[in-house]
């Protein structure tokens, strides 16, 4: 410690005793509680996410839980973070978008390509009756699975695999959410929605602006509608 202080000015101590004070007080007082209602009143309803199922769940499920430890305290920051892997968790208000215009029922089962960190799982979790989840990244799969599972989230299966194909054999599904972004809309995902589903993904060239697409399906015939322009990271494909 006098090492460090020393050829330091007096001013230059007491900024870094109290910047040191700061952050150590900082980190024993968050109150994840309180930050997770401030996410919900500022970044969702402030920006008309007002059905009362999204923000319930988005209330319930511990944000800060699905990032890396050194990111907890922005982990109800209104932007995307780094998870690893060259991966991010969304922004808050995009997953409450995203959930809310599904439409989604208590009785539903609902299909997600993307796991990442298991947030978005999580929500549609507190939702839904069962939500199956793929990754194609086998470690974040089994990450998320672990925390789901450590949570208490017993009604989602996570997978790993090439979410271009879906998962047959627990479909046909009442919706489904791609959380990574394709150049263009999977045939196989559009082939495993129910009657009636809705489908919400983004697509777009990698590395530039995609359009959030909503998929509905109707009389075996499907109708899409462009709602908003975002940037998501891309979502890749196993290869032969």
């Amino acid at each position: 410690m006098v090492t460090f202080f020393k050829n330091r000015s007096v001013f230059e101590v007491v900024i870094i005793v109290i910047i040191s004070l700061s952050t150590i007080f900082a980190r024993g007082q968050i109150n994840h509680n309180q930050l997770r209602e401030k996410m919900i009143r500022e970044q969702l309803m402030a920006r008309q996410i007002t059905d009362p199922s999204t923000l319930k769940a988005m209330r319930l499920v511990p944000r800060h839980e699905f990032v890396p430890p050194d990111m907890q305290v922005y982990a109800y920051s209104d932007s995307p973070l780094p998870i690893g892997l060259k991966q991010t968790i969304s922004q808050p208000y995009i997953v409450g978008y995203m959930t809310q215009i599904l439409k989604l029922k208590d009785n539903f089962r609902v299909l997600e390509i993307g796991t990442g960190s298991g947030y978005q799982a999580a929500v549609l979790g507190q939702i839904v009756d069962s939500v199956f989840t793929i990754e194609i990244i086998e470690e974040l799969a089994l990450r998320a699975k672990n925390k789901l599972s450590e949570l208490g989230y017993n009604n989602i299966q996570v997978k790993a695999g090439d979410g271009y194909l879906g998962w047959p054999e627990k479909g046909p599904f009442d919706a489904i959410i791609v959380t990574a972004g394709a150049e263009e809309i999977p045939n196989a995902l559009q082939h495993q929605l129910k009657e009636g589903g809705r489908m919400i993904i983004p697509v777009g060239p990698h590395n530039g602006v995609r359009q959030l697409v909503l998929i509905t399906k109707k009389q075996g015939k499907f109708k899409t509608k462009e709602v908003m322009a975002v940037r998501f990271v891309p979502l890749t494909r196993t290869r032969n």
